[in-house]
């Protein structure tokens, strides 16, 4: 038996991130040796792990210029359609292991650093994550972003650069602590501060009716500073842009009221105005209706909006006009989507500029907008719909209020002649909401304003125009889309498993990296068994090496020949945490009352963030550390059941836990995940799926075939059955006695024997107010749970269900996801034509 290979020898020998050419050697070690003499200062000549990572950064980066410098002339020169991604969040993660696969420079690079006596991997464990988001809403926007550079298409991110963006999670005495994520600190390399193109942003004031127009007056002014990132397409020469916005204060901001003489209480108030850029709201799907939220919702579009047109207006477009004056060609050169409604006010700031400052007529200017704009919803909770008070758009942004009651009033009127006297879908129809206060609805004016409304999976799609906005999908049904998300397989399967991806590429090739429906011919190999072993060894290599971190980080010993079911993403009551820690209280049960019986082992590991302000959620974080301190210290237990909270997830950490999953949990109440996108990427990794009929699960089963999942429970049409008979849960706790042990159990402090009414909030909540009706599928989980076990037992089936999996993933490419809002939404065609690069 030959000796493992290492960790440098497998990465030289994996053939599809490109060979690395001796002369690409020579040059890499240069440049870099060259990075790292500017790196140094003067009174500094012993180089740091970190001056290394910054050195092979640039080295990188210079690979990049060129390219990106070109790709921008290219569309200037060919004046595509240009598609602009707007979003409050882009979690992008690490960007140097990406940026180098996509370039084909990962072996030269490799071998370089090799040479050079450091340790790749080590430097790439520097780089700080660019956590610029919260969970599956930030990072499909940072996978679309891979996907439109892959596909050719001029495109631009645009968002805010948070000075700290996701608050890093320490886990202290089994509860959440957040610390601030200053991920800035230390500087950013693939960034380029661009100041030349600095644009005000108005807030307060008040509104002027002149002869001229509508003029909005003596506002407050806050710029907008771009920062530009380079997005690389997959080994296709397009470089295209993320700007993301920092918030500055003008030179004299505040400084005419302080002329009495506190000129010092004067620049100190500057943070006012710069504290717009400062922080990521940490809430995944909830509203929290805070001044400051508001401010960077407009700061965003208003910048944005500005540089669109600006963009627009300055193209070469075929003829001698130094710029185009005319917005009537503005759709067919401009396509904006909305992620979210988190930047639906780009509707009426479009509206204010094309009225007010460009004096286009009402009417005229409607049309170029809904033309322009498109939507995509991401959720059905009504906690997380944004509804702002009237009041706050008074004073923060009075004009825009005036241009949404205008719309509204426009709308309410043709709603009317189309349905007369019926005031009550008029009342559900308007963008305004009576109350105390009146509340503008986001969801309602994105819909209203865009062309084209999209949910991001099959069944979300369905629920969207079933019940959020029915009213609105029987008076414009051909404007309601399906866009199932996706997943860049660049970043989900190449770099964060490349002995997978290696062994794919064996079998069929590696066109399956652009076109990932090639993934279907691996049926051809279901019966091999050389690959069926295959397959089984690269996930239990994967498998040792996340037991070897682990047990560095937590010192926990781990079975690697366990089941790694593996529960991570936000914790949210939706989510369903709470039923896999019923499962595994009911495990442990099992295991201590016949402990000489033989229990198929798992290590059960949770993970993600809880809002900070998101009680329940953090409860459930110390229910699940509580339960894992009492059963991993368990000696009846050993090695057949570990539980593991892992800290601070996100992206890194996700490329690495991914690839080592045997099960993957997705077990929402149905009709609540819109899609998720997690469940994608274990798929795609080897993992085999356990959930509900929910979101892009559906699809999934349909893919793989519904017998290579384990799907469990209530479907959407159960769920609205018994919404309407009543949920009660005590009848559940009665007649389940497994169930019943387990609450009891956490009732009555078995899990807190220092504070037994500890988690008396949960038991409450699960027993008397439980929206997501964890109880009802408790019965079925178990019994899938048991199906799990038995399928582990024949490691031979298990793996040819994995590879049903894998081969099944193909309509998961955030690739054709991308293909389909260019046709279906944007009316432009993808191209696989590289941009030629002047070498």
């Amino acid at each position: 038996m030959s000796s493992p290979l290492s960790d440098h020898e497998k990465r030289k020998q994996i053939s599809v991130r490109g060979i690395a050419g001796l002369g690409d050697v020579v040059e890499i070690k240069k440049s870099f040796n060259r990075h790292l003499h500017f790196t140094l200062v003067k009174d500094r000549n012993v180089a740091t792990p970190r001056d290394y990572y910054f050195a092979l950064a640039h080295t990188v980066r210079d690979h990049l210029v060129g390219r990106w410098i070109r790709t921008q002339q290219y569309y200037y020169e060919k004046d595509p359609k240009r598609i602009h991604y707007l979003s409050l969040e882009f979690y992008m993660g690490r960007t140097l292991q990406n940026t180098m696969i996509n370039l084909g420079l990962q072996n030269a690079c490799d071998e370089a650093i090799y040479q050079l006596g450091l340790d790749i991997e080590e430097l790439e464990e520097i780089e700080e994550d660019a956590g610029l988001g919260n969970g599956g809403l930030g990072r499909l926007a940072a996978c679309f972003l891979d996907s439109m550079a892959s596909l050719g298409l001029a495109a631009y991110g645009y968002g805010i650069r948070y000075e700290f963006g996701i608050f890093n999670q320490k886990i202290s005495n089994g509860w959440q602590v957040e610390e601030a994520d200053d991920w800035l600190r230390y500087g950013n390399p693939w960034e380029k501060a661009r100041p030349e193109y600095m644009l005000p942003v108005h807030f307060y004031g008040r509104v002027e009716q002149t002869a001229e127009g509508v003029k909005w007056v003596e506002t407050q002014v806050v710029l907008a500073m771009p920062y530009d990132t380079p997005v690389p397409g997959f080994k296709n020469n397009t470089v295209n842009t993320m700007r993301l916005w920092s918030a500055k204060a003008p030179i004299d901001f505040n400084l005419q009221e302080f002329n009495v003489g506190d000129y010092i209480e004067a620049v100190l108030d500057r943070n006012l105005a710069e504290n717009i850029s400062r922080v990521l709201y940490p809430n995944d799907n909830f509203f929290e209706g805070k001044e400051l939220r508001l401010k960077q919702e407009y700061f965003v579009v208003a910048a944005t909006l500005q540089d669109i047109i600006r963009r627009f207006k300055s193209s070469k477009f075929g003829c001698r006009d130094p710029v185009r004056t005319s917005f009537e060609t503005f759709p067919e050169k401009v396509a904006i989507q909305l992620n979210d409604t988190h930047p639906a006010l780009a509707i009426p700031e479009l509206m204010r500029i094309l009225v007010d400052l460009e004096k286009l007529d009402w009417d005229k200017a409607w049309e170029v907008t809904r033309q322009t704009c498109a939507y995509t919803n991401h959720t059905v909770l009504p906690e997380a719909l944004e509804r702002w008070p009237i009041n706050l758009f008074e004073k923060l942004l009075p004009r825009h209020l005036q241009i949404i009651y205008e719309i509204n009033h426009l709308h309410l009127q043709r709603i009317a002649a189309m349905f007369p006297g019926d005031h009550d879908r008029l009342r559900r129809m308007s963008l305004i909401e009576e109350g105390d206060p009146k509340r503008i609805n986001m969801a309602h004016l994105c819909v209203v304003g865009s062309h084209a409304v999209n949910g991001v999976a099959r069944i979300h799609s369905e629920i969207v125009k079933n019940t959020v906005f029915k009213d609105f999908y029987e008076v414009e049904p051909e404007k309601f889309q399906n866009k199932t998300n996706g997943i860049t397989p660049r970043r989900w399967l190449l770099l964060c498993n490349p002995g997978l991806a290696d062994l794919i590429a064996e079998k069929i090739g590696d066109d399956f990296l652009t076109d990932l429906f090639q993934l279907r011919k691996l049926l051809d190999f279901i019966d091999e068994d050389a690959f069926i072993c295959d397959i089984a060894n690269v996930k239990q290599e994967n498998k040792q090496k996340f037991a070897a971190y682990l047990e560095k980080e937590y010192e926990v010993k781990i079975n690697p020949e366990s089941i790694f079911d593996i529960h991570v993403k936000r914790i949210h009551e939706y989510k369903r945490q709470l039923l896999n820690v019923l499962h595994i209280i009911t495990f442990y049960n099992r295991i201590k009352k016949d402990p000489s019986k033989h229990f198929v082992p798992r290590t059960v590991i949770i993970g993600g963030k809880a809002a900070p302000g998101y009680h329940m959620a953090k409860m459930i974080i110390k229910l699940i550390t509580a339960v894992g301190q009492v059963i991993n210290n368990d000696p009846v237990v050993g090695d057949r059941l570990k539980v593991i909270y892992l800290e601070n997830y996100r992206v890194s950490l996700a490329e690495k836990v991914i690839p080592a999953a045997d099960l993957s949990e997705q077990i929402s109440t149905a009709g609540t995940e819109a899609s998720g996108t997690g469940n994608m990427k274990f798929m795609l990794n080897g993992a085999l799926t356990i959930g509900t009929m929910d979101g892009a699960n559906v699809e999934m089963a349909e893919e793989a075939g519904e017998e290579n999942l384990f799907i469990f429970g209530m479907r959407v049409e159960d769920v609205d059955a018994m919404d309407k008979t009543g949920y009660n849960a005590r009848e559940y706790y009665e007649r389940l006695s497994e169930l019943r042990q387990v609450i009891d159990q956490i009732q009555t402090g078995y899990f807190s024997p220092k504070e037994h009414e500890l988690f008396k909030d949960v038991v409450n909540m699960l027993m008397n107010h439980d929206r997501f009706k964890v109880f009802a599928d408790y019965e079925a989980y178990i019994t899938c749970q048991d199906r799990v076990n038995e399928l582990y037992k024949n490691p031979k089936e298990w793996t040819r269900t994995v590879i049903r999996n894998i081969a099944g993933s193909g309509k998961f490419s955030s690739d054709r996801t991308i293909s389909e809002y260019a046709r279906d939404i944007w009316g432009v065609e993808p191209s696989d034509m590289p941009i030629p690069v002047d070498q």
